[in-house]
């Protein structure tokens, strides 16, 4: 019998590795199936709903009979104009609905969309080190070159700017940011923005900015697209899964000018085929929501980040209070031989599920994250058991 030859998968897959949380979650629901009972803080999956018109908003419309046929992928008029209105109303911002923006299924999405409009193979791909391990892994997918630059504590989580322009930038096409800044919660500022569309109109190199945590305990939400400009060169990618407690909805947009989106769209509508009706609908009045609505979201976490600062300090971390966003990034002690060695103690030890640092990237190895998506009771349990496991230990 003829041995048949072996198959291998494209080289882009091997470029890649399965994400992190969905190998690691599959461990800890064999280990809740086991009665471990494990309280999670690891993941930023808001665990309260959207705001109750939202929810009627959707079921109502479910209800019609003639909401449930494929929709236009780029979104339904209503959907688009709210998304306008949105920006204009919390940051200032001027989009045309018709041609400088377009809704998302969620922006992590977003991020491989952009990567397959702009990047050509060998093309070069700036990334945060420590950032979102999607920007990564998207540009790995594009077969793109990725140019890793510092984030440290010393320079205050911000990009150096100085040793950015030290890098060969005739090879980079892109370069991605994300302020307020998950892992870190450095806040963003207009100065930073500033910096940074300078940058890009300098070098020629798109500035995709990913702007998920603006809303979460922030008084003053930033855009990128406030600074004179951006618009020519930069790309913002927005999501309701954060500010509006809709995280399975998948509900996102990005914006720039009328010719990034043009691209972008080529790419996704061979791609998806859009989204339900009626969560676009529900979602276009979430976005409507006035400020009570963030007020009352924050309420909830300015109460739980209180108490996770009490498990960061009973972890013997140290952390920056003026973080923001809906985590809290902390330096593990010197005795401590890595975050990750830490974060598997308190699994196995306390029954607790944080993030360790370096899936972030190498300047992440000496921290942790731990994240406000779990009940006060919860945050209070983990406290408990994070207290007593020191008492044994």
């Amino acid at each position: 019998m003829k041995t048949k030859p072996s198959i291998a998968p494209a080289l882009r897959v091997g470029n890649i590795s399965e994400y992190y949380f969905a190998r690691k979650l599959r461990e800890v629901a064999r280990l809740n199936a086991e009665g471990a009972d494990i309280i999670s803080m690891a993941i930023g999956g808001p665990d309260r709903p959207p705001h109750e018109s939202v929810i009627e908003t959707l079921c109502e419309s479910a209800r019609r009979d003639n909401t449930h046929s494929y929709q236009p992928g780029g979104g339904i008029p209503e959907l688009r104009q709210a998304f306008a209105r949105f920006y204009k109303r919390w940051y200032g911002v001027d989009i045309d609905p018709a041609t400088e923006l377009n809704p998302l299924i969620g922006s992590k999405e977003g991020i491989l969309h952009i990567s397959l409009a702009l990047l050509n193979p060998g093309d070069g791909v700036l990334v945060p080190n420590p950032g979102y391990p999607t920007y990564t892994s998207a540009s790995h997918l594009a077969m793109a070159e990725i140019y890793p630059y510092d984030l440290t504590a010393e320079q205050g989580w911000l990009p150096d700017f100085d040793a950015l322009e030290r890098l060969p930038l005739d090879k980079i096409k892109l370069m991605w940011i994300n302020y307020p800044h998950m892992p870190t919660g450095t806040r963003a500022t207009r100065e930073l923005f500033e910096q940074v569309v300078d940058f890009g109109h300098r070098h020629n190199i798109v500035i995709a900015h990913d702007n998920p945590y603006s809303f979460i305990l922030n008084d003053k939400p930033l855009s990128i697209m406030q600074v004179p400009g951006a618009k020519e060169i930069a790309i913002e990618l927005n999501s309701m899964s954060k500010s509006h407690n809709m995280a399975g909805w998948r509900m996102a947009m990005l914006t720039s000018n009328a010719e990034f989106i043009q691209w972008i769209v080529k790419v996704k509508s061979n791609v998806d085929s859009g989204q339900f009706r009626p969560m676009m609908l529900a979602a276009a009045k979430g976005l409507d929501l006035d400020r009570e609505w963030y007020d009352s979201v924050n309420a909830t976490y300015a109460r739980r980040r209180e108490i996770v600062e009490r498990i960061m300090t009973a972890l013997r971390c140290t952390f920056d209070p003026a973080q923001r966003g809906m985590f809290l990034w902390g330096r593990i002690p010197d005795s401590e031989p890595s975050g990750e060695a830490l974060t598997e103690r308190v699994l196995r030890d306390a029954r607790v599920f944080i993030a360790p640092g370096f899936i972030f990237g190498s300047n992440g190895d000496r921290y942790i994250r731990l994240s406000l998506c779990a009940t006060e009771e919860n945050l209070l349990r983990a406290l408990d058991r994070i207290n007593k496991m020191n008492t044994e230990n």
